[in-house]
């Protein structure tokens, strides 16, 4: 069988369409994706001269399989794509399960390119908002445990053990785009010795197993499934620096928030700094000459009279500067009522105030949306091949994507053209995430905090993660603001 010589498949496709039927998004991404430099080269993805189908070219046709509907590869040869490169499902699994690409590298190679056409953009200079960076986690359940290094994790969602990976994720974000960086996927022990990962050691012996050349990159995805979250976190921060990406605020709830994180940030020779949750438990700080708990600087406060009350947020709220590690940074405490639970923001800008604060952090929220975005329109965290790398490589395949269309979607829907086109258009153009959430949301969350006396975060989490009814006020499957009577 010949080799298919064209190199540029995005090129090719718009072959397939009469001007009549050319589709508007379609032909967007189509004209973007033509403008990466997607070489093998630069990815990393010779192939070998006598092969059929280069790896670039299969590479390109996963990226358009959402966009004609091609569910995997099983379905491949039932698409419209099948006309562009005649090829079977088995090409698409053997480029998968390639050990050798290293898909963080390619992340990078792709995201730098994205992000140049992102920063060069009159919005992104005359944006009033920070570009931050989040690292965030979320499951991916599972159900075959014969998949290679499968294991049970405790989801927070759901509140009980799952079969399946906790992927962590960084993304960044400007307030319009949030573009995934980099992500790792990792299992949790847990405290039984008998069960590690919880699984028996029949359910581990069924388990894919594959003997791995040394100097294949999986190896170190591999490394990373027992990493700790935050060492791991720490790692991708430093990579993003390396990889030449700058950020005012990185952004992480309390999970993250420790002083190897804190003092990451502080000691990076560009101007950043970190702004996340707090837990209000034993962690101790130097306030003054003294050591005190998140807890008891409050009651400090309280006996100060130092707290106060926000009629613009609808909430109780106070401020310290204190030490932690020997960092000097700035704590702020909330509560909707008098009798709910108070929570914690720390942040390494001491004079930063609580209005910005509690802004700035609302964007940690995109990365929420990500979450939801990803996983039911383009199926991340779906795949069910037994190869860790193909695991890695559905989810980097995925995040490309998912990157691809967020550019895409910034240049057609955030069109700046002033206020006025703005009002003339009543709404139409679409708003950005930051905008949508603290604009809709804002209001909503403080209505249910404070009927329940629970807190923000538990509110916005139920609300994307669990919650149906939510597509009524924002649809995400198209991103749309509906009006709501």
């Amino acid at each position: 069988m010949p080799r298919f010589e064209s190199t540029n498949i995005f090129s090719e496709i718009n072959t397939f369409f009469s001007e009549k039927d050319h589709s508007k998004a379609i032909s967007a991404i189509m004209d973007t994706s033509k403008h990466l430099k997607l070489s093998a080269k630069t990815l990393c993805m010779e192939s070998r001269d006598n092969c059929t189908y280069t790896r670039l070219q299969v590479f390109q046709l996963l990226l358009l399989f959402p966009l004609f509907m091609v569910k995997n590869a099983f379905h491949y040869t039932d698409s419209m794509l099948f006309k562009v490169l005649p090829c079977h499902k088995d090409v698409f699994y053997r480029f998968m399960e390639n050990g050798s690409l290293d898909w963080r590298k390619i992340l990078y190679r792709i995201n730098t390119q994205i992000l140049e056409k992102i920063i060069v953009r009159e919005d992104s200079h005359s944006s009033k908002d920070p570009v931050c960076l989040i690292i965030d986690d979320s499951d991916l359940p599972k159900t075959g445990m014969s998949i290679e290094k499968m294991g049970r994790i405790f989801s927070h969602v759901t509140h009980s053990s799952i079969l399946g990976f906790k992927a962590l994720f960084l993304c960044r974000t400007d307030g319009k785009t949030q573009t995934v960086l980099d992500f790792s996927l990792h299992g949790e022990e847990g405290s039984r010795p008998q069960k590690p990962f919880g699984m028996t050691s029949k359910q581990r012996e069924r388990q894919y197993s594959k003997t791995r050349q040394e100097s294949e990159a999986v190896n170190e995805r591999i490394s990373e499934y027992t990493q700790s979250k935050i060492d791991k976190a720490i790692d991708m921060v430093k990579r993003a620096i390396k990889e030449g990406i700058r950020f005012n605020y990185l952004l992480a709830d309390s999970w993250f928030t420790c002083t190897d994180i804190v003092k990451l940030v502080k000691s990076r020779h560009i101007k950043c700094h970190y702004l996340g949750m707090i837990k209000m438990g034993k962690t101790r700080y130097e306030f003054g000459k003294n050591l005190v708990t998140a807890k008891e600087l409050v009651k400090r406060l309280q006996g100060d009279k130092a707290i106060k009350y926000s009629r613009r947020l609808h909430c109780y709220y106070g401020q310290a500067i204190v030490e932690l590690g020997g960092i000097p940074v700035k704590l702020f405490f909330c509560r909707r009522t008098k009798n709910a639970d108070w929570n914690g923001l720390l942040t390494t800008n001491t004079k930063l105030d609580f209005f910005e604060a509690y802004h700035i952090y609302s964007m940690r929220w995109s990365v929420e949306v990500f979450f939801k975005e990803a996983k039911s329109l383009l199926g991340m965290g779906k795949s069910q091949a037994r190869n860790f790398a193909s695991q890695i490589a559905s989810i980097s395949v995925t995040v490309l994507q998912y990157n691809i269309l967020g550019v895409v979607k910034r240049f057609k829907a955030y069109q700046t053209i002033g206020g006025m086109f703005r009002e003339a258009t009543d709404g139409a153009i679409q708003l950005s995430v930051t905008d949508r959430i603290w604009g809709v949301l804002q209001e909503l969350v403080r209505i249910i905090a404070e009927a329940f006396e629970i807190d923000d975060q538990r509110v916005i989490d139920t609300l994307i993660n669990k919650s149906e009814a939510f597509k009524h006020f924002i649809n995400i499957d198209n991103l749309e603001l509906k009006r709501v009577a």
